[in-house]
């Protein structure tokens, strides 16, 4: 069983923000590396400047950062709190409100919604889309809606419109996730073809959309769900329901809203989280690297 990357092992690894920084620079540069300034160019180690967060050349005192061109580049919030905000994302499940990373950083809301989104955006930047084969299920969700209140009649509405998400899913591989406009067949079927190898297998439920599978090179398995089909042989999209589960879970009881504007760094979050689930003692170390 992999073994995960616990608060002891973060604490000890990462106690102050020098620290940090001379991490940063090595993920960054290296041990070494060659002099950027054209009247030097001479390669070796780039030493610490006293009370300063940049690191200079031996041979001409060339200056360089290992914050330039990173979300660090331009914050006052210490790199050591930027490296928890890290760590308390990658060893949640559920995720983390900016109302817990204020509690916790000692920041103010705006810097810790700020700092979350910043970090989500990285998480699905770094998690990439490689193609999916083999087996694979494909279903479209509908998320968020914001507060139920009761309409004239006592049925329950939504104050806002719920956003329609597609997702795909190689079984015991990764998943992947898209915002999308709506749920018919001219804007689900161009995305599975896209990013599902032709020839796989493709598990849905009986949405007609998806009757256009086989004509685009597709094996198509169906369940229907309508007549309380969950599981026909090995057609099913049970994967892809207890992804959608989680992360329906998660919004309602952790962030309780997401608005459409957002939603795709949120799906990003979630997708590293799952497509990470057998290395998760590597989540830190690779989302780190991608800042």
């Amino acid at each position: 069983m992999a073994k995960s990357f616990t608060i002891m092992d973060f604490q000890t690894r990462f106690p102050s923000d020098d620290v940090c920084l001379d991490h940063l620079m090595r993920v960054r540069f290296g041990e070494t590396l060659d002099c950027p300034n054209p009247k030097c160019g001479r390669r070796g180690k780039f030493h610490r400047v006293k009370k300063r967060p940049l690191y200079e050349c031996a041979w001409c005192g060339f200056q360089v950062s290992p914050m330039a061109g990173t979300p660090f580049e331009r914050t006052h919030t210490p790199l050591a709190k930027w490296f928890y905000a890290m760590y308390l994302f990658t060893s949640s499940r559920h995720g983390v409100p900016a109302k817990e990373l204020q509690r916790q950083l000692g920041v103010t809301y705006k810097t810790a919604w700020r700092m979350g989104h910043e970090i989500r955006k990285y998480m699905g930047n770094v998690d990439g889309d490689p193609m999916l084969g083999g087996h694979v299920e494909a279903d479209e969700a509908y998320i968020g809606g914001g507060p139920r209140k009761h309409g004239k009649r006592g049925e329950f509405k939504y104050r806002t419109a719920k956003t329609t998400v597609f997702g795909m899913v190689e079984r015991g591989g990764d998943v992947m996730t898209r915002v999308v406009p709506n749920a018919q067949r001219k804007t689900l079927i161009p995305h599975i073809v896209a990013n599902v190898e032709k020839g796989s297998t493709i598990s849905t439920d009986e949405w007609h959309p998806y009757k256009a599978l086989p004509k685009a090179g597709y094996q198509h398995l169906i369940v229907k769900h309508r007549d309380g089909e969950y599981v026909r042989g090995i057609a099913h999209t049970n994967t892809l329901d207890g992804f959608w589960s989680m992360l329906k879970r998660a919004i309602r009881g952790t962030h309780v809203h997401v608005s459409r504007k957002h939603m795709s760094k949120y799906l990003g979050e979630f997708e590293y989280r799952y497509n990470m689930r057998k290395q998760p003692e590597m989540m830190f170390n690779k989302l780190l690297a991608s800042f």
